[in-house]
């Protein structure tokens, strides 16, 4: 049996103020035609199909378009919600389950829904268990302790009563102890951590949350990743589809499908002149996604205006020279009466930019003090 393991798709994102919807639009058309060439009997999906609890219209209609398309193609979906989505607008799309075999998991209620399908080899059993938290678990389990996220995983799947002598996949959206983060995930400390045993009666587990993908613990335990960079902590990401085949009860392989975006996210580094310089951008892709970091020692005035006009998709600028890699304290000034209004200003500038003024600097300076002072 062949699945199909995606996730956080995060429909309707925006980066750095940038929307992302076209983006979006253009992956799943990808996802699509790996879709195509696999043939799988199953398309999982972990959770975060959408940014917001509150998706806009668009991410709504690119969600509804992506279903339908799956459903033209008489191939079945497990979909569960994340932390981002909302249980109530998740289950919008409740009636198309009996007709056309989208199955979707919108909230935790007290039992896991599950799925049987048959292959050469038997049944697989699919369990889907939305994202929770204990205190969404605790109404249904009245006088058993709930301390932390792996008491509330391994109380619902035990309840599930999994038949280990089978094969039985598990879609689910949790921090799984030992994974990775990136900046563009959240982080409640590790309060949030499952213990990987929870899942050990799973013969793979389909997990959503973490945008990076990888294995945790075993190689059948593994998250999918986000189909796009949400963030410049992803900037060396190599995004993917995760195609995963059953065999006969412990006989799972597991491999990835690149996808390659409509606009890589990436980071170049240089002075002002050396990325705007032809020879450096020439042959990329200037309408890339970009974080530019100039290591100029001074501020280049305009410098994101500027460097739109070569890099129209530039979204964030910062500097990495002696100022910015020294975190010097500007502490009250020693000595105040017995210094000049310039020695007290060249103090302050190499406090702040961990270098002397330059001549030229200083004569700057000297000239507007002396003209504040006639005034």
């Amino acid at each position: 049996m062949k699945l199909i393991h995606l996730a956080d798709l995060h429909l309707g994102k925006r980066v750095n103020e940038f929307p992302m919807i076209e983006d979006q639009e253009y992956i799943l058309l990808k996802i699509l035609g790996v879709i195509d060439e696999e043939r799988p009997d199953g398309i999982l999906i972990a959770g975060d199909v959408y940014d917001k609890s509150v998706p806009s219209e668009d991410a709504m209609r690119l969600w509804d378009d992506f279903l339908v398309r799956l459903a033209k193609r008489s191939i079945p979906v497990y979909a569960i919600s994340g932390n981002h989505d909302s249980a109530v607008r998740f289950a919008d799309h409740g009636k198309l389950v009996d007709v056309t075999g989208i199955h979707l998991a919108p909230g935790y209620e007290g039992s896991l829904s599950s799925f049987t399908v048959e292959d050469a080899h038997g049944p697989v059993h699919i369990y889907l268990l939305p994202f929770i938290k204990p205190a969404m678990v605790r109404p249904f389990f009245e006088g058993e302790e709930i301390r932390d996220y792996t008491d509330a995983c391994r109380l619902v799947i035990g309840r599930a009563a999994v038949d280990i002598a089978e094969r039985n996949v598990l879609v689910a959206h949790q921090f799984v102890a030992g994974a990775e983060r990136c900046e563009s995930e959240e982080n409640i400390g590790g309060l949030d951590n499952v213990s990987v045993d929870v899942f050990d009666a799973f013969d793979y587990v389909a997990l959503g949350h973490l945008h990076g993908p990888q294995k945790v613990g075993r190689e059948t335990v593994r998250y999918a990743g986000s189909p796009l960079k949400y963030s410049f902590s992803e900037k060396d990401h190599h995004k993917s589809v995760t195609v995963v085949e059953l065999g006969e009860k412990g006989d799972v392989t597991v491999r990835t499908v690149p996808l390659v975006p409509k606009h890589d996210l990436r980071e170049i580094r240089g002075s002002y002149m050396e990325l705007t310089d032809r020879s450096f951008y020439e042959g990329t892709d200037t309408e890339d996604y970009i974080h530019a970091v100039l290591t100029d020692e001074e501020d280049v005035p305009d410098a994101m205006a500027r460097l739109r006009s070569v890099y129209p998709n530039i979204m964030k600028l910062t500097y990495d020279n002696l100022r910015t890699r020294t975190n010097a304290e500007v502490t009250g000034a020693v000595d105040v009466e017995h210094k000049t209004p310039l020695e007290l200003f060249s103090e302050f500038y190499e406090l702040q930019n961990n270098q002397e003024m330059s001549e030229d600097q200083r004569e700057v300076v000297n000239d507007m003090i002396v003209s504040i002072w006639e005034a």
